[in-house]
């Protein structure tokens, strides 16, 4: 029989090997769902400035959409991913009212900030999902993380424009509503890591989370749409595209491709990376917003912006350098590759 060192020698490469295996599925994933929510962006764009939509009726429409396709979806593709545990219903419905939360600061920020420090401001979601990660979940924070973040946010805050003189005139309810937008957008992605590791799957745990967003969404229009900016000032403007058909196809088409698949990858990228750098890896999406936009708006893509995405884009790819070459360093030391061949007898 093997010494009980050995065999938790022996563990130790198994575990590493395997987080080898989930990193290397697990970046290509995110980046996929990176720049599928990039695209997000113009879908809501053009909706706001076109037909004037208020923000949180535009996310209640947007969720409950993502909802109906995935309810179809599933029903036709794999209708046993609809079932869900009875113990797992607490957990999803808290899930709901974060992304609720989530949404509903993220588009205060927007309309009380702007969209440039909107933008950096949720993306302090990095550094928050790393220690909450570490704090709540035991994931890994080393040098390489920190430097990561600091990269990613300083990318995010050239990408978005928000060096500008006057970018940052705004008073502490909007500064605070953005770092509130950033920390529930930490949360989320915790909770989809939680799920990840709970067995949950990922596109039922996508199907009933914007569900219940949904449903938190339209009690929020309802009740406190007098009050909040963005929202439903009277029941009748849930209903604010009317006739607009091409209106309503364009927010079907925001919901059920770039909302559905981001988010879905997102969550899928979350069973294979610690949340930290899945979150990480999405502040990758407004550098290919900013790429999206020159190419298909053709809006101005000045020397800073280029700088900014090329920060993050070298940030993503130095953490996931590191974490290549740590796999391999702990499966290639003698320590660990000798136990392979250890068969002491006790």
């Amino acid at each position: 029989m093997k010494t009980q060192t050995a065999l938790c020698q022996e563990q130790q490469v198994t575990r590493s090997a395997r987080e080898r295996s989930d990193v290397a599925r697990g970046y290509p994933i995110a980046v996929a769902s990176a720049i599928i929510l990039s695209t997000t962006a113009i879908f809501i764009r053009y909706l706001t400035q076109t037909y004037n939509m208020p923000a949180l009726v535009l996310a209640f429409w947007r969720d409950l959409f993502v909802a109906l396709t995935m309810l179809i979806v599933l029903a036709i593709l794999c209708p046993r991913l609809l079932r869900m545990e009875r113990r797992h219903l607490g957990y999803l419905v808290a899930y709901g009212l974060m992304l609720t939360m989530f949404n509903s600061f993220w588009m205060l920020s927007v309309s009380l900030n702007g969209a440039a420090v909107s933008t950096v401001l949720v993306y302090s979601s990095a550094a928050f999902t790393a220690l909450l990660g570490k704090w709540l979940l035991k994931e890994r924070l080393g040098w390489v993380k920190v430097v990561t973040i600091a990269g990613c946010v300083g990318g995010c805050v050239l990408v978005s424009g928000a060096l500008e003189p006057g970018a940052w005139q705004a008073n502490l309810t909007g500064i605070l509503t953005g770092t509130l937008s950033g920390l529930w957008y930490a949360g989320y992605s915790l909770m989809g890591r939680s799920a990840s590791q709970q067995g949950l799957n990922p596109w039922t745990t996508l199907l009933y989370t914007f569900a219940f967003a949904a449903c938190f969404l339209l009690l929020l229009n309802l009740s406190l749409g007098r009050f909040l900016p963005g929202a439903a000032v009277r029941p009748a403007n849930l209903l604010w595209l009317g006739k607009a058909t091409w209106g309503w196809f364009v927010l079907f088409l925001l919901a059920a491709g770039p909302t559905v698949a981001g988010f879905g990858l997102y969550n899928v990228s979350l069973g294979y990376l610690p949340s930290s750098v899945a979150n990480l890896i999405l502040t990758l999406e407004p550098a290919f917003t900013a790429a999206i936009a020159y190419l298909v708006l053709g809006e101005h893509l000045n020397g800073i912006q280029i700088a900014g995405s090329l920060l993050i884009l070298g940030g993503v790819v130095f953490l996931r350098v590191y974490e290549s070459r740590h796999s391999m360093r702990v499966l290639s030391t003698p320590q660990t590759s000798s136990t392979l061949a250890s068969t002491e007898e006790e």
